[in-house]
């Protein structure tokens, strides 16, 4: 790739250019702007690019190609070994399903070369943290609708600023933080929302912690692999395979855990339960006021604290436990647990509050898509539930309390721990 700063009419010439040669294909139209009623017309197909086809994409790629109306027409990866695989997946899905040869999966290695087709609706974006901020935006400047996996972005400004372009542009966009779409969290929230354990006192999060920037020694970069690429607006560092590895979908990478590409476990399952956690509390556009790490006296563990009095901690197991002055309910993947136990079976009356009912996180994107209106998890859910995780990693790093400002997003009077909302991005990279 070259690396020059592109302006805004330079990317939209070339994606003129790219559009040209690409297979013509029909724009997403509503059937209600057809005037009919029913079946859906062949216009009404939302047409897919997956941006990175690494882990995820075991569970995102297959969920797409077997939703209804939606059909993958490109992908893209810096791992040609990755790329060529999935390429292949997607084109054998079609051609069993049709009993015809299909060749109509494009590969590339350059997001920029995918976002550029007019033909393509909506992305899915499945790329290392560091590389979220800077595709959406532009994805976002080109009209297209996004998913993009969580955690949102690496930096809390980051995030932000994806928000504000998804709101200019118009944008459909869910994040991939996808508990929200399983009854059990969504009737857990449902249960503390409506008072059935009284007041909130605490909320527990189990979650791992922060990154752990283990040094690593230089190894040949591989011949499939554009590490350049890979590395893009994050502090250049050679290449290890403990970074981005060809790797079978069974192995788990390691570049969550080095502070330049991940959060570590505080933003991987953070995005997950912190998210939870704000969902039954309420705070989806808002968040803590205080933040404290552990000192080894009054706090054992990494404590929140809300301007409503609610106090979330952070501890190494795995779920969310609210706890209430009249009950307990926590709440896991493949698991609910109540306190009494009866709260299990209660129903919500229709009066009462019910959270948005979503039971497939994919479908409910593309038929958000459809209708244009936000998604279970829009982006300023987002946005609000990966600051908490950042908020919880800067506290770590600086080793003392912090008081934050949920409304202006940024710390209060505190200018060494404002100085870590952002970071510089390497040349030729910028938001």
């Amino acid at each position: 790739m070259r690396k020059e700063r592109i302006s805004r009419r330079k990317f939209l010439q070339k994606a003129a250019t790219i559009a040209g040669s690409a297979v013509a294909l029909p724009y997403f139209v509503p059937c209600s702007a057809l005037g009919q009623k029913g079946k859906a017309p062949p216009s009404d197909r939302i047409t897919l690019g997956f941006i990175g086809s690494g882990k995820q994409s075991q569970h995102l790629i297959p969920s797409f190609l077997n939703s209804p109306g939606a059909q993958v027409l490109a992908i893209c990866d810096v791992d040609r070994l990755k790329l060529e695989r999935w390429a292949k997946i997607v084109e054998d899905f079609y051609a069993q399903k049709s009993s015809q040869p299909y060749k109509g999966c494009q590969a590339y290695g350059n997001f920029r070369d995918l976002i550029a087709r007019e033909d393509i609706d909506a992305v899915v974006i499945a790329t290392p943290d560091h590389w979220h901020a800077i595709m959406v935006i532009e994805a976002a400047q080109a009209g297209k609708d996004i998913y993009c996996e969580k955690p949102l972005s690496q930096k809390i400004a980051e995030a932000r600023a994806m928000v504000n372009a998804i709101r200019r542009y118009g944008r459909v966009f869910q994040t991939g933080s996808m508990q929200r779409s399983d009854n059990r969290f969504r009737f857990a929230c449902e249960l503390v929302r409506n008072g059935y354990i009284g007041e909130i006192k605490t909320v527990t999060v189990g979650v791992g912690g922060p990154p752990e920037d283990k040094p690593l020694p230089a190894e040949p970069v591989p011949d499939y692999l554009d590490w350049d690429m890979w590395v893009g607006p994050a502090p250049w560092r050679p290449y290890n395979r403990d970074l981005s590895p060809h790797i079978s979908v069974d192995v788990f990478p390691n570049w969550r855990y080095h502070s330049d590409f991940g959060g570590g476990g505080m933003t991987d399952w953070g995005a997950h339960h912190f998210d939870i956690a704000q969902w039954g509390l309420g705070m989806d556009e808002t968040g803590p006021a205080e933040i404290i790490p552990p000192d080894g006296k009054g706090y054992k563990v990494l404590t929140y604290k809300y301007a409503n009095g609610v106090i979330m901690t952070r501890d190494n197991a795995n779920g969310i436990l609210f706890t209430g002055a009249e009950g307990k309910v926590e709440v896991n993947r493949g698991y609910l647990r109540t306190w009494p136990e009866s709260l299990k079976d209660q129903q919500i009356r229709p009066e009462q509050i019910h959270l948005y009912d979503s039971n497939n996180h994919c479908v409910d994107w593309l038929d958000a898509i459809r209708k244009r209106t936000k998604p279970i998890c829009d982006i300023e859910t987002g946005c609000r539930s990966v600051t908490v995780c950042h908020l919880g990693n800067i506290a770590y790093k600086l080793k003392r309390p912090l008081k934050w400002d949920p409304n202006r997003e940024v710390f209060v009077a505190d200018d060494e721990a404002n100085r870590l909302l952002s970071r510089p991005y390497r040349s030729p990279w910028y938001l």
